[in-house]
């Protein structure tokens, strides 16, 4: 064999190898492009999934494993014979037991003072509408009398139509009183307690006494309890 037909031969030949390892290359290419396919179309189907669960679905799913987990060791512990409360309350720390009373506090009073007027007043908004227990009875009463007129319409010439019985009046007033003396509460004015020591003549006079009371009342007390019952020597 020639010179030339020895080239031209791996020539030809490095060309074979060189298609070859192209065509493996395209078919790697295609194999990751089904594969990107398929994992796409699964992040796909699984946000889909996602979207039509309820908002607080994370929540509701920790606190369900929450709940497992804690029966789960709870079974465990009243086979030995233990009390759970009891073992539970051991593992809790100071620290824990001290924020578990605070959030109770805030829980059982969640007025916290004054934030904006709209807080306040959402904040009585809810309170009024938790403590309204509505007369039914008077209601089906004044609705089967009036019958029509009951519901307003465009046609309708009555105006007021609705009673509300004594009670209800007496409620309403009690609640307002209420909110009155709770409003007083919030002055910065704030009266003297009944029953106390008048020992000034006037405001400025006031300050001045707690101020000395403040520092130097330790010390003063046993003689001005001797001068008031006249034993001071």
């Amino acid at each position: 064999m020639s010179s030339s037909e020895e080239k031209n031969h791996g020539s030809s030949s490095d060309v074979e190898t060189k298609k070859q390892e192209r065509i493996k290359r395209l078919q790697q290419l295609r194999l990751r492009q089904n594969e990107a396919r398929k994992l796409n179309h699964r992040e796909v189907v699984d946000e889909d999934r996602k979207s039509k669960l309820p908002i607080n679905w994370e929540k509701q799913k920790d606190r369900l494993e929450y709940e497992e987990q804690k029966e789960k060791r709870r079974l465990e512990i009243e086979e030995k014979g233990l009390s759970y409360e009891r073992v539970r309350a051991l593992e809790w720390t100071a620290e824990e037991c001290d924020a578990w009373q605070r959030k109770k506090a805030r829980k059982h009073n969640p007025d916290t003072g004054f934030a904006d007027f709209e807080q306040s007043s959402f904040r009585q908004y809810e309170r009024l509408t938790k403590n309204l227990q509505p007369d039914m009875s008077n209601y089906e009463k004044q609705k089967n009398e009036l019958g029509d007129d009951f519901y307003a319409k465009t046609s309708t010439l009555t105006y007021g139509t609705h009673t509300p019985a004594p009670s209800a009046v007496d409620r309403m007033v009690d609640d307002l009183s209420k909110q009155v003396e709770k409003r007083r509460g919030y002055s910065r004015r704030r009266a003297e307690k009944a029953g106390t020591d008048v020992d000034y003549i006037n405001n400025r006079n006031m300050r001045f006494n707690k101020k000395i009371e403040r520092f130097y009342g330790k010390y003063t007390t046993e003689i001005k309890q001797n001068l008031e019952r006249g034993t001071a020597v």
